[in-house]
């Protein structure tokens, strides 16, 4: 019998007696009637089921440095460069939900542009299906961080050289792009046992930054507040996704950009059916502007054809045409030239304000 186990009467023997000590003492305070104050506020059902889902969703995880998987020689030799590790949107359509349907996993660590930021490069920027401009900022920037965080790593060895000059040449060049972040940092962060970290924490929010990318979500046409929060079997696992499906809201607001109409029309004749045919009842535009056009001239030309000519065929006239050549023949004509401008602005305005009141009555 070892001495360990010689010693487990004893040991039980003194549980026992803290354990009925403990008993008394709280019998006092009415145990174990008594349950005690609560551990935690009551919280509503909806935000602990909410909370409770966040906690449950996976991290999309990334990896610095990055995998060794070596393409060229360059990456051979100097390691591969850095590449954004974004969340794959996959795309798909149905006879249901449309042409421009997609869906990415959920996790707990994406982010999302703001509804209005989103809305504006749609919008005034007109960046609304190819979204490759962005990702070619969100790639230079994640790039551009990890350059610069090379180059800290840099200056924070050059440090410890103590027999290397940082501000001669060519280590100046070196400290300049560096050191301006110790002139913001040094007042914020201490030193430790004499020793400056500045670097290191601005380092570490370089990669704080950087990562960020790796997690940032695009989401036009849609915008983010559209996603659907759903579960789907892929590759025969139930994961959460969030699911952006149907019309984008900023079709039915504005205008639908008339160069994805005219692919519609001119290449893509099924989409258009099936938005002509899916919201018919919405008053959205879908074909092109110089079809709608064409087709109120026709409209206006059966219909009101003495109209028509009145505005299309006289109006095409010159102010010129009208004038006689009793006055175009005189040798002055300095206040006819002047006044012919003006002239000639206002009939264009004039018709077309007569075309828009004819294009409402339409």
């Amino acid at each position: 019998m070892s001495l360990d186990e010689k010693f487990i009467p004893v040991r039980t023997a003194f549980y026992e007696i803290v354990g009925n000590f403990f008993k008394k003492i709280a019998g006092l305070f009415g145990y174990p009637d008594n349950p005690g104050m609560p551990t935690i506020y009551d919280l509503p059902n909806e935000s602990y089921a909410r909370s409770k889902f966040l906690d449950n969703l996976p991290v999309h995880r990334t990896f610095w440095p990055p995998m060794q998987r070596p393409e060229t020689w360059f990456e051979m030799i100097f390691g591969p460069s850095p590449k954004v590790e974004s969340v794959p949107r996959y795309i798909y359509e149905s006879k249901e939900e449309g042409f421009y349907n997609f869906y990415i996993e959920n996790y707990k660590n994406i982010y999302f542009l703001p509804d209005w930021l989103s809305e504006f490069i749609q919008v005034r920027l007109h960046i609304c299906l190819d979204i490759t401009f962005l990702e070619t900022i969100r790639e230079v920037l994640f790039v551009g961080l990890m350059v610069y965080s090379q180059i800290v790593i840099l200056r924070i060895a050059l440090s410890w050289y103590i027999y290397i000059n940082p501000y001669t040449f060519p280590w100046c060049y070196l400290a300049a792009a560096v050191d301006w972040t110790e002139d913001v940092l040094q007042g914020i962060v201490p030193a430790i046992l004499g020793v400056n970290i500045t670097g290191s924490v601005f380092l570490g929010i370089l990669g704080v930054v950087a990562d960020s990318l790796n997690h940032l979500i695009f989401t036009m046409p849609f915008l983010p507040s559209e996603g659907e929060e759903t579960k789907l079997l892929i590759n025969q696992q139930m994961k959460d996704v969030l699911v952006f499906h149907y019309l984008p809201i900023l079709w039915y607001r504005y205008p639908i950009p008339n160069d994805i109409r005219e692919f519609w029309y001119n290449e893509r004749r099924d989409i258009l059916n099936y938005m002509q045919e899916a919201y018919k009842d919405l008053d959205i535009q879908f074909l092109p502007d110089n079809i709608v056009n064409e087709f109120n001239q026709q409209k206006l030309k059966a219909e009101l054809p003495q109209l028509y000519d009145s505005l299309i065929v006289k109006n095409t006239h010159h102010i010129s045409d009208y004038l006689s050549t009793e006055i175009l023949s005189k040798n002055d004509l300095t206040p006819v030239n002047e006044f012919l401008p003006h002239l000639n602005f206002i009939n264009e305005h004039f018709k077309n304000f007569l075309m828009t009141q004819v294009d409402k009555l339409l």
